[in-house]
């Protein structure tokens, strides 16, 4: 199966120039029939300005994602009559997203999404010791500086279909346990055909794992359960995992397991036999049949009570299904309580522990080789 999308003999940029568009005030600008907006958005706990950006397409759906984590805050779409609902669940403040009642909503996930046995890799003959911050593994680039609690630098873009902005920071040698300068670029695009698209690039100095995501929580009702969501999945099989949610190698086919979302089927159809420990619900790698490395259909989620949908299209060769099987109750965007269910993560990017599965595609970048991937979100109602 195909490894990570590079293009060789690229230089690698350790400290590009970027524009930062990062101001107290609030700029507006009208671009390919869309408008941009940027303002201010609080500060971390360590006094780093957070910059809020805007994206509103011709057809008036909106995203607003912010530099702390490269994190999509609001997604606006209609429903079958016309009326916007916000479809991501997330908080009001950063305060609230650098809490403990963040469970990774809407942002970037990294250095390396998903988890890694034991907090360990070995690369060409040294071995790198990791966070373990889920059980024995490590989980979504570490605990205190992975790249979704981190300020990105914010550029707004200039599209002919559409309004763009993107986000660059340079992780460095060490950075969660990880070796080489990572200079990252996302880029979020909200176009006139009513897709959200998220492009990812990386270069590295030294040979490093990279798998970037976006964890967003879908709840395309605007609010209570996703359990009456119709999930369909071009995917007909799945990484077998282990007790910790750790991939044994084996790659099965999907028919006849609670697993099997080859036809539309209700999110919470068969949940219940999965409800026991490690997963509390769906958390499985799904292979996707169309191998990654192009762009290629994933899977599309409905609501069929506001019609609203949602298909994913990645150059990824994996999805993670995610059914919010921890979510707790915490209080996020305008006083919505998030109980368990309340949102469906569907995480585009290579297999977990793949840095220590020789059979899995490969996520090590190398000097001089670019990692590039992209996934699409459209957004339609019927």
């Amino acid at each position: 199966m195909r490894g990570p999308h590079r293009i060789n003999g690229l230089p690698f940029l350790i400290a590009a120039s970027v524009l930062i568009v990062a101001c107290h005030n609030s700029r507006t600008a009208r671009m390919g029939g869309a408008t941009l907006d940027n303002e201010a958005f609080g500060q971390t706990k360590e006094g780093t300005p957070v910059q809020m950006f805007t994206l509103t397409n011709a057809n008036g759906l909106v995203a607003r994602i912010m530099t702390y984590g490269a994190t999509l805050v609001q997604m606006h779409v209609p429903d079958r009559d016309g009326r916007l609902a916000d479809v991501v669940l997330g908080f009001d403040s950063v305060q609230d997203y650098e809490s403990d009642k963040n469970q990774f909503f809407g942002c970037t996930t990294g250095r390396v999404a998903n988890r890694i046995a034991g907090g360990t890799f070995t690369l060409d003959g040294l071995t790198y010791r990791l966070a373990t911050n889920n059980g024995p593994n490590h989980l979504h680039g570490g605990d205190h500086r992975n790249l979704s609690m981190v300020v990105w630098h914010g550029e707004a873009h200039d599209t002919d279909d559409g309004a763009s902005v993107t986000f660059n920071y340079l992780s460095p040698d060490g950075e969660e346990g990880y070796p080489g300068n990572l200079s990252l670029r996302v880029t979020y695009t909200l176009t006139n055909r009513d897709e959200l698209r998220i492009d990812y690039h990386a270069e590295t100095d030294a040979p490093t794992p990279v798998n970037l995501t976006n964890h967003s929580y879908w709840n395309l009702a605007g609010e209570g359960s996703a359990l009456g969501h119709l999930l369909h999945l071009k995917a007909g099989r799945y990484t077998l995992a282990d007790e910790t949610l750790i991939p044994t190698g084996e790659i099965l086919p999907v028919a006849g397991t609670p697993l099997d979302f080859s036809e539309p089927t209700a999110v919470g159809a068969r949940i219940e036999s999965l409800a026991a420990p490690p997963a509390y619900g769906y958390d499985h790698n799904y292979v996707l049949d169309h191998g990654g490395g192009k762009l290629g259909f994933a899977g599309r989620l409905h609501d069929p009570t506001s019609g609203r949908t949602l298909e994913v299209l990645t150059t990824e060769p994996g999805v993670q299904l995610y059914s919010g099987n921890h979510l707790n109750g915490q209080i996020g965007k305008g006083g919505q309580s998030y109980e368990r269910h309340a949102a469906v993560c569907l995480e585009t990017q290579h297999f977990p522990d793949s840095v220590n599965q020789p059979g899995f595609p490969t996520v090590i970048l190398r000097p001089g080789d670019v990692f590039t991937s992209s996934t699409v979100h459209r957004f339609y109602a019927r």
